[in-house]
């Protein structure tokens, strides 16, 4: 072999050592943030604080209805839907072929056929596996439907941006938010042996607030290639009432300047002695992760519920237990779903607030998606939140530092193989 050669080669080494850690971020600027002093979530301007280092919107509404189960939660979704008598506007980031997609269809179409306005967003990539024939069903009945972020040659890397929230608005009064998409893979009947409902949940509201999110939809919807008709969709703002809550959008994140992180941090750093998060994708930042250590030593009772072995990503779950020694060392408790798939997003702070929405706790909600979350300290509901997490904890396995350490080298690899990606997860 000739000097050339090797030189050769040797510069092909080179290359692609530079871009394993150019897409594990190392030249990425650690930007951290630094918050001090935060008042606690019993004070009277704990809201404003939040919203404001947040770049949320605060206002008002109250919750409505809760639930659980998957068939409770399509149940729910299409009770308000046939109820609906002026508009309804719905965006979601994942939809396939089946059951559910079907009957999400017929009520559509029901309601379009009707007179009412209908509007669906749908993510491109997460509704890729439904045929043009199912698009074209809805446009004939009347539905107005838009694609987010269609591929284009232009700029490949904006196609990494998707759409991940889950919104349904009824009329000027009813939201709806939670985690399940349009698919039948809620139900466990994925293909895999899984055969249990996935662990999820759907909230609704009503007051001032749905006027808000009327508008941080018509944001998307324009986006998507949609137009804003508000004589046809006025924005009427109703006046507001206690109890608060913080709409958090998550729009258009970077790595220096991330809404959902500085809410999820706040929350963090508010809490006095209950931290309890759910997060299926949990991959949380080195940043996120000293403060989440740092309110551990602190005294606050942190518990982290997430994806088990049933899950729909098990690259992301081998990826997530290599971040667990750190945490488990340090005394934070990690529960792993056993009996089915774990999909909700919920945080629980103290007994005072809970934050609920799209946002995983993982780079592609803190830096890469558009998420939506929704924070309130309405009484209410704060025991059926404790109660979901109990009910999470009571199915799921508390990982064992030391059993973590005898972990397979098949899974170490794979884990440790997928940290390289960590910023693109």
């Amino acid at each position: 072999m000739d000097l050339i050669s090797v030189g050769t080669m040797l510069l092909i080494v080179v290359i692609v050592i530079l871009l394993i850690l150019y897409f594990r971020g190392v030249f990425r600027d650690k930007h951290h943030y630094q918050i001090r002093n935060l008042p606690p979530p019993t004070a009277d301007n704990f809201a404003f604080t939040v919203a404001c280092l947040s770049d949320s919107y605060i206002t008002a509404g109250q919750v409505t209805g809760f639930w659980v189960e998957a068939d409770q939660i399509y149940a729910a979704r299409l009770d308000a839907i046939r109820k609906a008598q002026t508009v309804i506007q719905f965006e979601t980031y994942m939809m396939t072929p089946g059951r559910r997609a079907n009957e999400f269809a017929a009520a559509l179409v029901e309601r379009a056929q009707a007179g009412v306005r209908v509007q669906l967003l749908a993510d491109n990539y997460g509704s890729q596996s439904m045929s043009p024939d199912y698009w074209q069903r809805l446009e004939a009945a009347g539905v107005e439907v838009e694609l987010f972020n269609e591929l284009s040659w232009k700029d490949l890397s904006y196609h990494l941006k998707r759409n991940h929230r889950k919104l349904l608005l009824i009329d000027q009064h009813l939201a709806m938010i939670g985690g399940a998409g349009i698919s039948d893979e809620w139900d466990g009947l994925d293909g895999n042996g899984c055969c249990c409902p996935w662990f999820d949940y759907e909230i609704a509201f009503e007051g001032p607030l749905v006027a808000r999110l009327r508008g941080i939809f018509l944001q998307h919807w324009m986006d998507g290639g949609g137009v804003a008709d508000l004589a046809l969709d006025p924005l009427v703002l109703t006046p507001e009432h206690e109890p608060k809550v913080i709409i958090t959008p998550g729009e258009d994140p970077s790595y220096r300047d991330s809404e959902i992180r500085s809410l999820y941090q706040s929350l963090i750093q508010a809490s006095q002695y209950r931290l309890w998060i759910a997060s299926p994708y949990f991959l949380p930042d080195p940043s996120s992760r000293r403060v989440l250590f740092e309110a551990k030593r602190r005294g606050v009772d942190i518990r982290i519920l997430t994806m088990g072995k049933t899950c729909d990503k098990p690259f992301v779950h081998y990826t997530s237990r290599e971040l667990y020694g750190y945490l488990l060392q340090g005394g934070i408790e990690i529960y792993e779903y056993q009996k089915s798939m774990m999909h909700a997003k919920a945080w629980l702070v103290d007994e005072h607030w809970v934050s609920l929405g799209s946002a995983n706790f993982d780079p592609r909600s803190l830096f890469k998606n558009d998420e939506l979350n929704l924070s309130t300290s309405e009484p209410e509901v704060i025991p059926q939140i404790e109660t979901f997490f109990k009910q999470g904890f009571a199915n799921s396995y508390l990982v064992n530092r030391k059993d973590w350490q005898r972990r397979s080298r098949v899974e170490r690899l794979i884990g440790q193989f997928c940290l390289l990606f960590f910023w693109q997860l």
